[in-house]
């Protein structure tokens, strides 16, 4: 992919969504909990056979993984055309689409998928957007239909409000966007009161921006075309610094959060 057909091209690096900033200089996996996590996740969700929504594909690093499991059916769904643009030649390898709709109000059909995996997006909504968002993938879903998301979270599960509200400001601050992570436990009890139940859980650090996760996520030439990127792009330079001295200030209390759940009812 060109940076010129990325979402946020347009816009001057001071403007752009964080996550966006680091596509711009050749990051390909923009999760919390790098692909290991996405990795560990998928593999509590069975999808082989199945009819599956994907909601933010993004870049379609996950989009790939899913399709690799051979599923009956793929529906991508985001908002921005651009995204639109990079998953529809993928899904349609297995006869599946990509449409632009917002994930709170996708437009599919109730009860028309057995698994919905939303990465890297939640985090980025108010409480009310959150539940919106969760209340769809309920919705679309078959009753016993999974859900399956990856987030950023905050550990641990006591931490002081004070230190959440430096965080989420801080957050918002370098990378554009409100972004709002919860402790394990918040996001346990949000998904049980929209009508899942938890099947399975995990963590990993936060580690987007440390050298040994882009190495395992993006291999030694990624890492390279990034380093060479940040080396010659100084306006998308000072963001990253940014974004890593925000990461390592809170390191120990950001992590990567990953959930499995299932539609009840």
């Amino acid at each position: 992919l060109m940076p010129s057909q990325l979402p946020q091209a347009d816009r001057d690096p001071e403007h752009m969504q964080g996550h966006w900033v680091l596509a711009q200089l050749g990051k390909r996996v923009l999760r919390p909990g790098g692909e290991r996590l996405t990795m560990r996740m998928l593999a509590n969700t069975p999808l082989n056979g199945k009819h599956v929504v994907e909601f933010a594909p993004g870049l379609g690093r996950t989009t790939r993984l899913i399709l690799n499991a051979k599923p009956a059916a793929y529906t991508g769904v985001d908002r921005d055309p651009q995204v639109v643009n990079i998953i529809t030649p993928l899904a349609a390898s297995v006869g599946g689409t990509c449409v632009q709709a917002d994930a709170a109000d996708t437009g599919l059909p109730a009860g028309s998928a057995d698994v919905v995996v939303g990465e890297a997006m939640l985090t980025m909504q108010s409480e009310r957007g959150k539940r919106a968002i969760i209340g769809e993938a309920r919705r679309i879903l078959k009753p016993g239909g999974l859900y399956a998301i990856h987030e950023m979270g905050l550990a641990p599960d006591d931490l002081d409000n004070t230190v959440k509200t430096a965080i989420r400001k801080d957050l918002a601050r370098v990378i554009r966007v409100n972004a709002r992570p919860l402790t394990a436990a918040e996001w346990r009890n949000l998904l049980e009161s929209e009508g899942f139940e938890v099947l399975w859980s995990g963590v990993e650090p936060m580690a987007l921006l440390k050298m040994r996760r882009n190495l395992a996520d993006e291999g030694v030439r990624g890492v390279l075309r990034i380093m060479r990127n940040v080396l010659t792009h100084p306006d998308l330079r000072a963001r990253v610094l940014q974004m890593r001295r925000v990461f390592n200030t809170y390191g120990d209390s950001l992590t990567g959060i990953a959930f499995v759940v299932r539609r009840k009812g």
